[in-house]
């Protein structure tokens, strides 16, 4: 089928908001004297819903405490972040969406966050007038790496799954486009995170290859179709 959307995660790949999730996050451990280091929250943490970590940390580190009081203390402090500022965009994002946007494309961002981060994305960065759908973990019962979110985005745009193409930063969430039955591109400035990438189409560094590597892809595959 021809491609018809692209789907962009929002943390990590629209938004550089991983420096402040790990800032949030540590400050929330501190309170249970728990220091909590980037490389570990970049190789346990990044990408994964809030609630998952939540259980996940009380768990590993023996927290005398209920996931929803951790959920709760992070929530407060995303929420005070967001008042005061979006999340910068990672380099090449404004240009990718607008690029596809004018090619024609519907532009979805599909989340496993909750989405009052992404309300302010389209807000202070001016992404209202690109995109046609959003859709975050409060949108769904089960979030990223399930594909209940990719496979929403897909039916709200009145598309199946084969007609979109994803562009995920996270092996959580390619696995969520993949399972959706949506074409996934992986991309991240990380080494490790490439090489964890199972069942993409490509992968990359930054979004400015994976917008040039999309174009002539979908342009193959639509001469492709031409002919047959």
């Amino acid at each position: 089928m021809t491609i018809k959307a692209i789907l962009f995660d929002h943390d990590g790949t629209i938004v550089d908001s991983e420096q402040a999730h790990f800032e949030m996050w540590r400050d929330v451990l501190r309170e249970y004297d728990i220091e909590l280091t980037l490389e570990d929250y970049t190789n346990q943490y990044a990408g994964i819903p809030t609630t998952s970590n939540a259980v996940t940390m009380v768990k590993h580190y023996a927290i005398a405490a209920k996931p929803s009081e951790l959920v709760l203390a992070k929530s407060a402090a995303t929420n005070r972040y967001l008042s005061e500022h979006a999340f910068p965009l990672m380099a090449g994002a404004m240009d990718s969406v607008r690029f596809f946007h004018e090619q024609g494309f519907k532009i979805g961002i599909v989340t496993g966050a909750g989405r009052e981060g992404v309300d302010v994305t389209l807000k202070c960065h001016e992404f209202h007038e690109y995109v046609s759908v959003v859709v975050s973990g409060d949108d769904v019962i089960n979030s990223k790496p399930a594909p209940d979110c990719y496979l929403l985005a897909a039916e709200k745009l009145g598309l199946q799954p084969s007609e979109c193409l994803a562009i995920e930063d996270t092996y959580n969430g390619s696995v969520a486009a993949i399972d959706a039955g949506i074409e996934c591109v992986g991309v991240s400035t990380s080494s490790r995170v490439r090489d964890l990438f199972v069942g993409t189409i490509h992968k990359c560094r930054n979004l400015n290859a994976a917008t040039q590597w999309i174009a002539e892809f979908i342009e193959s595959k639509s001469a492709r179709n031409h002919y047959q």
